[in-house]
């Protein structure tokens, strides 16, 4: 469905007296140097192919804007361009990071935004942008510095979540409890590799934004998008970072199962040998044989007691001067 379809000169929003689907009717009014941002919200075949026939759109592009689960990337078609974000959100009940997707058309005189997913609604973008009305005056530049903006925020957002999960197993792992973190660091460092596969492609694009060497992308526009650019590698670099802190994390916890295995080992040691040393001297004076040293022995009986008892406690002190206990 379409969602917004509004015309901007010089900056500002213009009003037109038309029905927000009426295509033709906005672009009517588009003047030399005006130009259209569409804003669509999960449409469906026969929606986008309208869209695509009112602004011209590549059919290649088209099929990927409708599929969806692409990868971020930048193309040409023609005289337009092609752009693919991922979005993002952090769902903490879960532990998830769940993904949407937003495909852009940028033309000389318009923007086409195609969002799919829950996630990443561009109306505070938008908003935000009609309030910079200097920005806003450097055209579809301005529209593609401001999704990619909002874009790479939500990402900041998604690393700052997965760190305090990150700060939660690290507690649990090196803490006097015995804790099983195994799925839940396998869990996150899956949600990380998500959130690599969003941030990694997108450097390029908007590296290239930065430097102004694409054609259809304002040259001033690049002090905004090194801006960007320094928030994308900085979230890159965070992922790397908790990434690297569940594998040492990891270690770590299955190196404590393995000292508690060990501990539980020498345990059952020690109390194995409190049992045997007593059962060792029972058995041998259970034996019924006739002519056995202190058999008629008045004593006899609590002389076994007390040597059985002895044994134990030689066994227990033992294993407690040894660590085992």
């Amino acid at each position: 469905m379409i969602v917004d379809n509004a015309l901007y000169r010089r900056g500002v929003r213009v009003p037109v007296e038309c029905q927000v689907t009426d295509l033709a009717a906005v672009r009517e009014h588009c003047g030399p140097g005006d130009f259209v941002w569409v804003g669509l919200h999960d449409p469906d075949t026969e929606e986008l192919a309208e869209v695509a026939k009112a602004f011209g759109l590549h059919p290649l592009a088209v099929e990927d804007a409708v599929n969806a689960h692409q990868r971020p990337k930048l193309e040409r078609y023609d005289d337009s361009l092609f752009l693919i974000l991922k979005t993002l959100w952090y769902v903490d009940e879960e532990d998830a990071v769940e993904t949407g997707e937003i495909a852009m058309f940028v033309g000389s005189d318009f923007v086409v935004t195609v969002r799919h997913g829950g996630g990443g609604g561009l109306h505070g973008a938008r908003s935000a942008l009609e309030d910079r009305e200097k920005v806003l005056a450097h055209g579809p530049s301005a529209v593609v510095y401001a999704v990619c903006d909002q874009v790479v925020d939500s990402y900041e957002a998604v690393a700052d979540e997965l760190a305090v999960d990150v700060d939660e197993v690290e507690s649990s792992v090196f803490s006097d409890e015995r804790t099983d973190d195994s799925a839940r660091i396998y869990v996150l460092k899956r949600e990380l590799a998500e959130v690599r596969r969003a941030v990694l492609p997108l450097r390029d694009p908007v590296g290239r934004f930065a430097t102004g060497v694409v054609r259809g992308i304002h040259a001033d526009a690049g002090p905004y998008f090194r801006d960007v650019g320094d928030h994308l590698a900085r979230v890159a670099e965070a992922v790397d970072s908790l990434d690297s802190l569940l594998s040492t994390a990891f270690d770590a916890h299955l190196a404590q199962v393995s000292i508690r295995q060990n501990d539980d080992m020498r345990r059952i040691s020690a109390v194995v040998g409190m049992i045997a040393a007593p059962t060792l001297v029972g058995s041998v004076y259970g034996m019924n044989f006739q002519n056995m040293p202190e058999l008629h022995w008045h004593l006899g009986y609590p002389f076994a007691l007390l040597l059985m008892a002895l044994s134990s406690a030689v066994v227990y002190v033992l294993s407690k001067r040894a660590g085992w206990l």
